[in-house]
């Protein structure tokens, strides 16, 4: 080889591993036993990091049920209740980025829903709220009571999307829906705008919120793991994969931005305080290490790892392997932790009479919120940051949000 070569191969950059999006299990297999036989890994955990969780918030599909309900049912005074305070937010001809707990009160049902946050927060890290009435009402007062009862859990809405009909707004609502039939593939970036499977992930913010308008002809399910339970599996069996975790990773971030990715772990732990207890937080979505349909990954920032790449795929196959399926009706609305939980959806199939549909909210509550590690502080501020009522917007239709929209 002449010595031009020789330079050029020591020069050429790292290339991407063999990943996609949708977790491939044979070639997960094939890299775990090619890692643990040609490389030395770690078996100790990062300094500080605890070798076990233990808290209502370490849970599995095969325990899960049996000490923890889940599901709370509204009753027919709820629903009256909760039907008063619509009429009372409609009575003052306010836009719906005023719905609060005064503007909407809830009187006999604002203690209830204040201890579902706090099982939220400081509980299992999720609950289902079922029963309200999408069949009969209008869209714009649905969103309205959703917004309203949502407000009693964690009062603060986060940003979405940051312009909405090409003006600036704090859009603070989101649609979950295939659009494949009205956007061209080349501009959906996001599986949440497909009808594929979901793979586990987290999203923004603190607390997310997802009421069901409509459910799937076929398939849709959603399933929720818990992190802290994957966590402990980590550090009993693959340490190294913690450490791995806990490293700066190159997250894309898929803006348009002139800053393409940020370096940033995955894993945190902070030790107890005098004001709050030890926590967990693993934030990530499997697409910005990946790429997905219309927003593939760039070549011209570092790719991951072998080592990050079987993180990703550890992370998924251990919260599938523990995860919960959820019965998600018309009418639930489905709150969880999204710091302490990974949430997925099976691919599911429309007909033209009936379409899967779901409306997002990201939530925050100051009384029972967790504090946020400093590396994920401008990412939380750039969901939280200045929203303001008189620009928040709750599009009424579905479309695709700016960060998801491919660059056609």
């Amino acid at each position: 080889m002449a010595i031009a070569e020789i330079v050029k191969a020591k020069s050429a950059p790292a290339a991407q591993p063999d990943i996609g999006y949708t977790p491939d299990y044979d070639k997960y297999l094939s890299r775990v036993q090619k890692r643990l036989a040609t490389e030395r890994l770690d078996k100790t955990l990062p300094p500080g990091f605890p070798q076990k969780l233990d808290s209502d918030l370490v849970w599995d599909k095969g325990d899960i049920t049996d000490r923890y309900n889940w599901t709370y049912e509204l009753s027919s005074a709820d629903l009256e209740e909760i039907e008063k305070g619509l009429q009372h937010f409609k009575s003052l001809n306010k836009p719906l980025g005023f719905v609060n707990q005064k503007t909407f009160p809830l009187p006999t049902l604002h203690p209830k829903l204040r201890g579902i946050s706090n099982e939220i927060h400081n509980g299992h890290g999720f609950k289902v709220l079922r029963g309200l009435p999408v069949d009969t009402h209008s869209r714009s007062d649905i969103i309205a009571i959703y917004a309203g009862v949502a407000s009693h859990i964690a009062p603060i809405r986060g940003r979405q999307d940051h312009t909405y009909d090409g003006k600036p707004a704090d859009v603070v609502m989101n649609h979950i829906k295939d659009l494949s039939g009205v956007y061209d593939a080349s501009q959906i970036g996001a599986p949440a705008y497909t009808a594929d499977k979901q793979v586990f992930h987290t999203d923004s913010g603190d607390v997310i919120a997802l009421l069901c308008l409509e459910t799937a002809a076929e398939g849709g399910e959603s399933m929720l793991s818990s992190s802290w339970r994957v966590y402990n599996e980590l550090a009993e069996e693959r340490p190294d994969l913690i450490r791995t975790l806990a490293e700066p990773w190159a997250a894309e971030l898929f803006d348009h931005s002139t800053t393409p990715y940020t370096l940033r772990p995955l894993l945190y732990f902070t030790p107890a305080t005098a004001h709050a207890p030890s926590r967990l937080i693993i934030q990530y979505a499997r697409r910005t290490f990946t790429g997905f349909q219309g927003l593939p990954r760039s070549p011209h920032i570092p790719p991951i790892t072998e080592a990050q790449a079987e993180a990703l795929d550890t992370l998924h196959y251990l919260a599938e392997k523990h995860a919960v399926r959820l019965d998600f009706q018309k009418g639930d609305v489905q709150f969880a932790n999204n710091l302490s939980i990974f949430h997925a959806r099976e691919g599911f199939r429309d007909t033209v009479g009936q379409q899967r549909h779901l409306v997002r909210l990201w939530l925050r509550d100051e009384e029972h919120r967790w504090d946020i590690p400093r590396e994920l502080e401008g990412r939380f501020e750039k969901v939280y940051g200045g929203v303001e009522e008189e620009k928040s917007v709750f599009p009424l239709e579905a479309y695709i949000r700016s960060a998801s929209l491919g660059k056609k």
